[in-house]
């Protein structure tokens, strides 16, 4: 075997088991229906979602996006309360891959009965926070919370550690194209720029603040992953990576440092390093090379 076809195994092996992790046993039967189902799709191929929710950058922006939203106490409260994300933390990563596929990549009908699961499971979530604060995860209020902190996260992710740099006009894109699937989950009126999300990210800042709960699953996303010993190294480099794109008004209520001369030389460095190598093991060569004989 020579050192191309060595390679390409172990990049073949390394794609596959992040998959798998990512995407659950059903993923390769997943994404043959998601990519391969001929239909009208909500966002074309150039789309800038396309873009964003395609690459590697994701890894860091989900983890980044689950601790921002923890901020929000009765987001916190559902999530604590419903989600199991404790119990089964890659059931609930590999649902929420899923639907991002579904949304981004699958055809308009795909799309919309992945958006109907989920509408149909918020409302039947319902309960009360620790202090007696009733919510509802189909509130407009808090969808909308959920929605921007994914949105703002993914964006920032790919800012960074993305494989280009999207302009000023596709980084607004974006934030409208994600607007389509807010809507589509009950948000009457989600931000469609950059500069309405960031307003509006503002607009709920009095609202947010630690909790106990929310600093329990900063614990847990960060430190006690249920991951085997060989993968945590690469996962505390995406856990830094995920926590330097956190605002300082975030961190503080989850008792996360910040370390800003750390995380713009080192934790860059290896969050771009970690990054592009999940990006490498998970897309397929797009050249055959020719076996010498």
């Amino acid at each position: 075997m020579g050192e191309y076809e060595l390679v390409t195994k172990i990049r073949e092996a390394l794609g596959r088991s992040l998959f798998a992790r990512v995407a659950g046993p059903d993923g390769p039967v997943n994404r043959a229906r998601i990519h391969e189902t001929p239909g009208p799709r909500w966002f074309g191929p150039d789309s800038p979602i396309r873009l964003v929710h395609g690459d590697a950058a994701m890894f860091v922006g989900g983890l980044r996006a689950l601790l921002l939203q923890s901020l929000h106490p009765l987001a916190m409260a559902a999530v604590a309360g419903h989600s199991g994300y404790r119990g089964d933390p890659w059931g609930r990563l590999q649902r929420t891959s899923t639907f991002l596929a579904e949304t981004t990549f699958g055809t308009a009908e795909h799309a919309q009965s992945a958006v109907d699961r989920v509408r149909a499971i918020h409302h039947r979530v319902r309960g009360r926070a620790e202090d007696g604060t009733p919510y509802r995860a189909d509130d407009p209020h808090l969808l909308e919370w959920v929605h921007i902190a994914e949105v703002d996260s993914f964006l920032r992710a790919y800012q960074r550690y993305g494989a280009g740099r999207l302009d000023d006009s596709t980084a607004d894109g974006y934030v409208a194209d994600a607007a389509r699937v807010a809507m589509a989950l009950g948000v009457p009126d989600p931000p469609r720029t950059r500069a309405e999300l960031a307003d509006r990210l503002a607009a709920y800042r009095p609202e947010l603040h630690g909790t106990a709960a929310a600093r329990e699953t900063a614990r847990f996303l960060l430190l006690n992953p249920p991951l085997p010993l060989a993968a945590r190294p690469p996962y505390a480099v995406l856990a830094a990576s995920a926590v330097a794109l956190l605002p300082r008004w975030g961190r503080r209520p989850l008792r996360l440092p910040y370390l800003p001369l750390v995380e713009r030389t080192g934790v860059t460095i290896a969050g771009r390093g970690l990054v592009s190598a999940i990006r490498w093991a998970m897309t397929p060569p797009t050249i055959t090379r020719q076996v010498e004989t």
